[in-house]
C-alpha cells in the first residue's frame, strides 16, 4: 500500500484565529462598556425624578400678572337674600319671626326706621336677610374719618329725619354699600352724597384724597337701632380721607333724595316706599378730636 505524503496541517489555534479575536482583546474591550454601564446604573439612582412627576404646584406663577388686587379695591359678591315684591309682603313675612312689641315701635320710636326703609334696602342689595327666627340683616358700611386741621376727625353729631325727629349719632361720616361696589367708589359716593351740597355742584371727587395705608375691615354683630328686634351683622370697612374745602367750623348739609336709580318711574313700588319711608333730610357735622370718637 503505498502511502504519499501526508497534508499539510494547520494548527488547531491558527483555525479559531480566523473567526475570533484573540481572548485578551475581548477582555479589554469589555471592560469600557461594563464601566460605562455602572455608571448609567449609578447616575439613574442618584439623579431626581423628572419634572413630569412634580407637583403642580411646584411652579407658582400667578395666572394673571397684570391684575393686582389691593384691600381697597376687592368687590365682595352681596350675601343672597330674601327677596319681597313689596313692603306688604315684607311685613307679612316679618311680622311672625320679630318680637310683635319691637316690629311695631319701627317708623314710631323716635330715631327708627320702618318697612319700607328696609323693603328699599333690600331691593337695592344694600342690605340682606338670612331666612332665620328673628332673621339677621347683614349691612356692608364704609366708614370715613375725614381728616381735618390739626388732626381733628369730621363726625356727624346728629341727623334730621323726614318725620321731623331727631337721631343722634356723634360718629364718622358712614354710608351702607352697594352691591358690587368696592370700598374706595363707596368713600367717593358717600363723600359727594353727604357733604356734596356745601360746593354748590362743584366736582367733589377732585377734593378727595384716601390716605394710604388707612383701610381696615372689622365685623360687628349687634341689635340694629334703626329697626328695634332686629339683629344685626355689619362689616365695616373704614379709611381716612382728606376733602379740600370743607369749612373749619361746625355745618350741616342736605341729603340727596332716593331716586331709585334709572329704573324707578312716578309710579313705581320702588317710589311709592320712598314716599313713605323716613328717611334723612339734614346732616350736622362738627370737628373733635379723634380720642373723643367712640368705636
Amino acid at each position: 500500500m503505498f502511502v504519499g505524503p501526508s497534508p499539510p496541517h494547520t494548527p488547531l489555534v491558527n483555525r479559531r484565529n480566523n473567526n475570533h479575536r484573540p481572548r485578551n482583546a475581548t477582555v479589554t474591550s469589555a471592560l469600557p462598556d461594563l464601566f460605562l454601564a455602572a455608571v448609567s446604573l449609578l447616575f439613574l439612582w442618584s439623579s431626581p425624578k423628572p419634572l413630569l412627576s412634580l407637583p403642580p404646584n411646584r411652579f407658582s406663577f400667578p395666572l394673571n400678572p397684570r391684575r393686582r388686587i389691593t384691600a381697597m379695591s376687592r368687590r365682595s359678591p352681596p350675601p343672597p337674600s330674601q327677596r319681597f315684591a313689596n313692603p306688604q309682603s315684607l311685613s307679612d313675612w316679618l311680622e311672625s319671626r320679630l318680637p310683635s312689641d319691637s316690629f311695631a315701635a319701627w317708623g314710631v320710636k323716635p330715631g327708627t326706621k320702618n318697612v319700607h326703609n328696609l323693603w328699599l334696602e333690600l331691593s337695592d342689595g344694600e342690605t340682606s336677610l338670612a331666612d332665620s327666627t328673628p332673621p339677621v340683616r347683614t349691612v356692608n358700611v364704609v366708614t370715613v374719618r375725614v381728616i381735618g386741621k390739626n388732626g381733628r376727625i369730621l363726625v356727624e353729631a346728629h341727623q334730621e329725619l323726614s318725620d321731623g325727629s331727631i337721631r343722634d349719632r356723634f360718629r364718622p361720616l358712614s354710608e351702607k354699600m352697594k352691591p358690587e361696589e368696592s370700598p374706595d367708589e363707596a368713600v367717593f359716593r358717600a363723600i359727594k352724597e353727604e357733604l356734596g351740597s356745601i360746593f354748590n355742584g362743584d366736582d367733589v371727587g377732585q377734593r378727595i384724597r384716601i390716605l394710604p395705608g388707612t383701610y381696615s375691615r372689622r365685623v360687628e354683630e349687634r341689635n340694629s337701632l334703626s329697626y328695634p328686634g332686629l339683629p344685626a351683622r355689619y362689616a365695616l370697612h373704614s379709611v381716612d380721607a382728606t376733602v379740600e374745602g370743607l369749612p373749619e367750623e361746625d355745618f350741616c348739609t342736605d341729603e340727596k333724595e332716593y331716586d331709585g336709580g334709572d329704573s324707578t318711574t312716578e309710579d313705581s313700588v320702588e317710589t311709592r316706599a320712598a314716599g313713605k319711608a323716613v328717611t334723612v333730610k339734614r346732616h350736622y357735622w362738627k370737628w373733635v378730636s379723634p380720642d373723643s370718637i367712640r368705636s
